[in-house]
């Protein structure tokens, strides 16, 4: 009976620990995509959670505190991050579009957010298009490895993209690209970190869900954990609430 009782005790404790022998920590990066995503102090980099801010960085953190998880949240440029979500378990990346190409490439927490694909013009331009396909022959600027800039290379359009999305609104200001293709309203804030302002927006299209994105080695019962406290931060209004503290 006692050789029982150890028996059922330590089938207990290995239960109990499968969560963190299945996740020791997640290591999440994300990107300066305000306001989506941003250093509170305006810094290219950050290195701890509570510098970070924004509607997608505010939901997350709100679904990894729901679920149990120890991580770590740090800001980087979206090509690195993105480069670690790929190859290392347990490290993830938001907010990330789904797309059909993306799907095996990651397992996927969310949506957390949308957002509304926009081509920007400079300030004071009187250009104007009324499909996408008017943009044919502009250099557009984008950066690598985000998903607006990959939709126009593979359809042929003439692509300027650089690391990081920060610089391209100067660039557009200085005429070193024609049009910028950004986010509806992460565009005109960037800008305007940047001292950027009266961008005009001539075109909108793709309105998509943007996701937490883990690494495909990332155990299944994580992924279920995650999108199961996510469900939970939706149904006690947490949410919602930081959507409408952001205007949404």
């Amino acid at each position: 009976m006692r050789s029982m009782s150890l028996s059922v005790l330590m089938l207990l404790a290995l239960f109990g620990s499968s969560r963190i022998l299945a996740a020791d920590r997640l290591y999440i990066y994300t990107e300066n995509f305000p306001p989506y995503n941003m250093s509170t102090n305006g810094r290219a980099f950050e290195h701890s959670a509570d510098k970070i801010d924004g509607i997608c960085t505010e939901r997350a953190k709100a679904v990894l505190d729901q679920s149990g998880y120890d991580y770590r949240i740090k800001l980087r440029n979206w090509n690195y991050g993105y480069n670690r979500a790929l190859s290392k378990v347990n490290h993830g990346i938001f907010c990330t579009t789904y797309t059909e190409e993306r799907a095996p490439l990651f397992k996927w927490v969310g949506p957390l957010a949308q957002n509304l694909w926009t081509i920007f013009a400079p300030p004071g331009s009187t250009f104007k298009m009324d499909r996408l396909e008017d943009a044919k022959g502009k250099t557009i600027g984008g950066y690598r490895n985000d998903v607006r800039s990959e939709y126009l290379l593979k359809r042929g359009y003439q692509m300027s993209v650089i690391d990081s999305d920060d610089l391209n609104p100067k660039r557009l200001a200085l005429g070193q690209i024609d049009l910028w293709i950004a986010e509806r309203l992460a565009g005109p804030y960037l800008a305007s970190q940047q001292d950027v302002e009266g961008l005009v927006p001539v075109f909108s299209f793709n309105d998509v869900d943007l996701y937490l994105a883990m690494n495909p080695d990332t155990p299944d019962e994580v992924i279920e954990d995650l999108n199961r406290a996510l469900q939970e931060v939706k149904d006690n209004g947490t949410f919602e609430a930081i959507g409408t503290k952001y205007g949404l």
